[in-house]
């Protein structure tokens, strides 16, 4: 399953969605692996989804900080725009 590309230009959610991608393939990888018996490989996989989705998170919460002040530029650029 591929993530559709709602990003746009912004680096942090791009970020965050490839993050997302890989948290999904690691949680598949672990579910499969637990159904072969390879709990060891399968806690690994799990732990490394988990590390993705902290990852996503974190892209995320940097997105939503820089989300302020785009907008503020934004708006100033379209004042100008309008004079």
């Amino acid at each position: 399953m591929m993530i559709p590309d709602g990003a746009g230009h912004n680096s942090m959610l791009q970020e965050a969605t490839r993050e997302l991608e890989a948290a999904i393939h690691d949680a598949r990888v672990a579910f499969d692996c637990i159904a072969l018996g390879e709990i060891d490989r399968a806690h690994t996989s799990a732990v490394t989804a988990r590390i993705a989705i902290d990852a996503a998170v974190i892209a995320m919460q940097a997105a939503l900080a820089q989300a302020p002040s785009q907008s503020a530029a934004n708006a100033a650029s379209d004042i100008e725009a309008e004079s």
